[in-house]
């Protein structure tokens, strides 16, 4: 991102441990780096984010005073669980999940469903957006959501960086996936490919004219490819790969065949 001017940046005071922060003036909710207080912004000024719950009722009237033994009445078992119940259902914890910064690489969780977030690391704006191309595609794209590219659809000529990338289309670019590349079509990838996890599925044949680094690969396709996996290259009845093969392991199912050159490396240790 480039470097903004002063006059486009403001200056906020987190209303929790008074750490002071600069953020983009357009900045609409922020998260304070000291404390990770999440915070709206109104006019210029950091406003706490209000936190909604929702409660039963409780009783209107008072214990019911048993005849005989003046002792109260105790709530039924089904009573209980419907009390039980409805407490998780409405004070549940919303559904997150994980996003990798594309500015720093620091690992955080965001809200399910939210379409853009803040680094708490870095303070880098993240897109969340997710792409569906069903035409010709040449402008760069920079998000942590999904792109899906459509049978009728190409990206060709510029960078990709997003979670999942599903390739029905065609391909020319260079990939930077924090999730899984999945390709299900013909085609011939320009420039260098990184992701989590490479999937070419049955059908396919592709052929990558960059250096492809994964964390593993799955190829029940025709692959040609410089491939560095530092867990395992998996190979399923109907694959055909061409080319190096760098990896932890190589499983090679009947049926399979792997044409090239073949180098064991060391898996790194994680802790």
């Amino acid at each position: 991102m480039g470097v903004e001017l002063n006059s486009r940046r403001i200056e906020l005071v987190c209303p929790k441990c008074e750490h002071h922060q600069v953020e983009p003036s357009l900045v609409i909710s922020t998260i304070c780096r000291s404390c990770g207080q999440h915070m709206d912004v109104k006019d210029g000024k950091p406003v706490v984010r209000p936190k909604y719950a929702t409660r039963l009722a409780s009783p209107g009237k008072p214990p019911v005073q048993h005849p005989s033994t003046g002792g109260s009445a105790k709530p039924s078992r089904n009573a209980k669980s419907s009390v039980g119940f409805f407490n998780k259902f409405f004070n549940k914890e919303p559904e997150k999940h994980p996003v990798d910064c594309y500015h720093c690489g620091r690992s955080f969780e965001v809200m399910a469903h939210a379409q853009s977030s803040q680094c708490p690391k870095c303070g880098g704006y993240i897109s969340l957006k997710d792409y569906e191309v069903d035409n010709a595609w040449r402008r760069r794209i920079q998000t942590r959501g999904n792109v899906t590219i459509l049978k009728s659809g190409s990206i060709s000529g510029v960078h990709v960086q997003c979670h999942d990338l599903i390739c029905m289309g065609k391909l020319a670019a260079s990939v930077d996936c924090s999730g899984v590349l999945a390709i299900r079509s013909h085609g011939r990838i320009i420039g260098n490919v990184k992701c989590r996890e490479l999937r070419v599925e049955r059908g396919a044949e592709v052929e990558f004219q960059g250096d492809v680094h994964a964390e593993k690969a799955y190829i029940d396709g025709q692959v040609k490819a410089q491939l560095t996996c530092t867990g395992t290259i998996t190979l399923e009845k109907k694959a055909h790969l061409q080319g190096l093969a760098r990896a932890g392991a190589l499983v090679v199912k009947a049926g399979a065949k792997h044409t090239g050159s073949m180098e064991v490396v060391r898996p790194v240790s994680v802790g």
